[in-house]
């Protein structure tokens, strides 16, 4: 228990072996629940799990961490958790649960949480299989839970120049990208790294964003975070090192790139229309839509333009102005939406750089 709450970590591991057990063993005190997924590891992974665990039973706590309400085992197997996954009986204060079929890391940590809140965690944390997060840094993400400063903290690569200088450059610039759309997607505009592994929630947060429907693919963490402001969850940013070892990523960009764009797409308009013309009317989501039409009708409109320009039928200089004003009126109703979006959440936001 951490301050007077209960902490449950999500670990997600697909062949991991080699990287769990230290994970595992290097787990704080204060941590209740270690619910460590193995998503059909084709390795020694779920061998090298059950051994960290027994270790970890056997380690001689100066206060004996705080067992949450074990409810694991009483739905029946009529819940989604036991649907997609066999959770075997606590080895201490880890719990091994067994993926039926591979659902990737978003489905690995989608599961942890389903877990997690059955149990009744206070504060959920999620940490990777392979090392890279730094254990001791983990009170960080729990402090502006426990001081209701925030519902949901995460770790972030790119706040701190030092912290941003250890990232491999390759993954610096696709992280830049992926900050941005997630930024307009999200709705909160300061909230940078979006992919960062490292992250805490309430339970009350955990309850708000319909657990059993979240997206399972690699931008799971991106779509949470849209699922997050469009239920008003506060957002914490903290500054947070990343160590890289030799684990290999899973990554397949020629799949990842347009599923996740696509995804981020479906969450932004999902968040408008959930939050700004639902729940409350906002008339920054029409000057989103009004932008966004402007915009796609001027460069279709340019591009015909063209098209008939080459063939000789009509001036190209009376069409193209007129496209071309309504690409920029698209534009500015865009930047107007924007600014309205980021007025509108920056009260959701805190960035925490020590």
């Amino acid at each position: 228990m951490y301050r007077e709450h209960t902490v449950g970590v999500v670990i997600p591991a697909y062949n991991e072996e080699g990287f769990i057990g230290d994970v595992i063993r290097a787990m704080p005190e204060y941590v209740d629940r270690i619910f460590v997924i193995d998503d059909c590891s084709t390795d020694d992974t779920w061998t090298e799990i059950l051994e960290a665990a027994r270790q970890d039973a056997d380690r001689d706590f100066e206060d004996e961490p705080t067992r949450a309400t074990d409810r694991l085992h009483s739905d029946g197997g009529r819940s989604l958790l036991s649907e997609r996954a066999t959770v075997h009986e606590p080895v201490g204060r880890v719990v091994p649960v067994e993926h039926r079929e591979n659902l990737g890391a978003g489905g690995a940590i989608k599961t942890g949480y389903l877990a997690a809140h059955t149990d009744g965690a206070d504060i959920t944390v999620t940490v990777d299989g392979d090392g890279q997060m730094d254990l001791s840094q983990m009170t960080r993400l729990l402090d502006p839970i426990v001081e209701d400063e925030a519902d949901y903290a995460k770790g972030n690569r790119l706040l701190n120049g030092e912290y941003r200088a250890e990232m491999p450059q390759f993954r610096l610039v696709g992280n830049w990208m992926l900050t941005v759309l997630t930024k307009i997607a999200s709705g909160y505009w300061k909230t940078m790294d979006p992919q960062n592994g490292y992250t805490a929630i309430s339970l009350e947060a955990l309850e708000a964003v319909s657990l059993e429907e979240l997206y399972e693919y690699y931008g799971y963490c991106n779509e949470l975070l849209i699922r997050l402001n469009a239920r008003g969850m506060r957002v914490a940013d903290v500054a947070m090192p990343a160590q890289y070892g030799d684990e290999e990523s899973s990554i397949e960009y020629s799949d990842y790139v347009p599923k996740v764009s696509g995804m981020l797409l479906q969450g932004f308009l999902w968040r408008l229309k959930t939050k700004y013309l639902v729940t409350n009317f906002n008339p920054l989501a029409l000057f989103y839509y009004l932008g966004a039409g402007s915009v796609g009708v001027g460069l279709l409109a340019g591009l015909r333009s063209l098209y008939t320009r080459l063939k000789g039928e009509t001036p190209l200089l009376e069409r193209g102005l007129s496209s071309l004003l309504v690409v920029l009126v698209g534009c500015c109703s865009l930047l107007h939406a924007m600014f309205l979006d980021m007025r509108e959440n920056e009260e959701l936001e805190t960035q925490l750089e020590e």
